[in-house]
């Protein structure tokens, strides 16, 4: 049990370590320890230990005596190594005959998928092994992403990196669109996301006030006088951040460095907050702001990847993994994008990648899906 951890989490752990070899486990219970920060230990204690033979979710259905708002799911675990998995998704009509249905189902192995108007259900070769949150979805997407997982890299895992924009701590002092504040080399283009709406970056003119060279240490005031008649105007403002309070004599610094070598790159960027997934092509010129995720790559062609990411097949990674808010919202953050599965950019024949390219120029989400559907050898992405 970590940090806020739900009491229940102290119950599995103590069910799983009474397991005799091949003993078996099973709970009605909350499903929040899959995704949750606090089931992280617990994950990675069934990654390393056990079969997650079975998992039903069952949010809309009262699992239980009185009416009760648990997300309630039925777990199945075994003492032995992982083996095939049952993923079930049920809903509100789900009940004893259905429940029967689904057994009979079961035990038809012949049977890889059910789908019905109570639940639908597929099996798994495996259940996901990371420590990292379980993906949600129908059991037939899991088990798409579980296919994907087995046979494609993470996107870092291919000279790819992903990062999120520079953090000021007081952009109210740091950001300006007056190109004659301070000294013009101490001014850095920066990429917002309200450059990024129409899905073509179109800058709007702010610049950050940048007090690192370009070697990521602070510059000397002494040597820009501007620059520090600036910073010392608003020094009251900047000092009583946390970042300066720390440390006293760097009390003009950004939370984060300046990494002088991203400006130049040419970078995808990724606003957070969206229904759908939103690369937009920097083609380089521009350092993001902390409310966009940019990726770059030493092996990808831009457009190529650009491509990929517009797909309906990145979007579906990220629903599996990214929480929600309100409205349907997505979190685009990092560590939801570096799940996104993706194939070695060699393995991509030219027809492909070509028109991969081809629909992110002219943000045609339905070309980048037929492509990457291609590319991935899947025929579609199920419901």
């Amino acid at each position: 049990m970590v940090g806020r951890s739900d009491i229940y989490v102290g119950f599995f752990e103590r069910g799983l370590g009474s397991l005799t070899s091949g003993g078996v486990l099973g709970f009605i219970c909350a499903d929040r320890w899959m995704r949750n920060q606090y089931g992280r230990e617990l994950r990675k204690l069934v990654a390393d230990r056990f079969s997650m033979d079975f998992v039903a979710t069952m949010h809309d259905v009262d699992a239980f005596e009185e009416q009760v708002s648990a997300y309630p799911a039925i777990t199945i675990l075994r003492n032995r190594p992982q083996g095939e998995s049952v993923a079930v998704d049920t809903t509100k009509s789900f009940g004893a005959d259905e429940a029967r249905r689904l057994m009979s189902w079961i035990g038809d192995e012949d049977r890889t998928a059910a789908n019905t108007s109570s639940f639908k259900a597929a099996r798994l070769p495996h259940w996901f092994s990371a420590a990292d949150s379980w993906p949600a979805g129908s059991p037939a997407r899991l088990a798409l992403l579980e296919d994907l997982n087995d046979r494609f890299p993470v996107l870092e895992e291919t000279l790819t990196k992903v990062g999120i924009g520079v953090a000021t701590g007081s952009d109210a002092v740091f950001l300006t669109e007056d190109e004659t504040l301070v000294e013009r080399d101490r001014l850095l283009p920066m990429a917002m996301v309200k450059d990024a709406k129409s899905g073509h970056l179109e800058w709007h003119g702010t610049h950050m006030v940048n007090p690192w060279d370009e070697d990521g240490e602070l510059v000397d005031l002494g040597k820009y006088p501007r620059l520090k008649a600036y910073f010392e105007t608003h020094r009251t403002a900047l000092e009583g951040r946390y970042v300066a309070k720390k440390q006293p004599d760097r009390w003009y610094k950004t939370i984060d460095k300046i990494d002088a070598s991203l400006t130049g790159r040419p970078k995808l960027l990724l606003p957070d907050m969206k229904l759908t997934i939103h690369p937009v092509l920097d083609e380089g010129g521009y350092y993001p702001h902390h409310n966009l995720y940019y990726v770059v790559s030493d092996t990808w062609d831009i457009k190529v990847l650009g491509g990929l990411l517009l797909s309906r097949v990145a979007q579906t990674f990220v629903e599996a993994y990214a929480v929600r808010m309100r409205g349907g919202t997505l979190r685009f953050q990092a560590q939801y994008l570096r799940r996104i599965r993706v194939p070695h950019p060699e393995a991509i024949c030219q027809t492909d990648a070509l028109a991969l390219a081809h629909a992110f120029d002219h943000r045609d989400v339905q070309a980048a899906t037929e492509a990457a559907l291609r590319v991935y050898g899947i025929e579609r992405i199920p419901d």
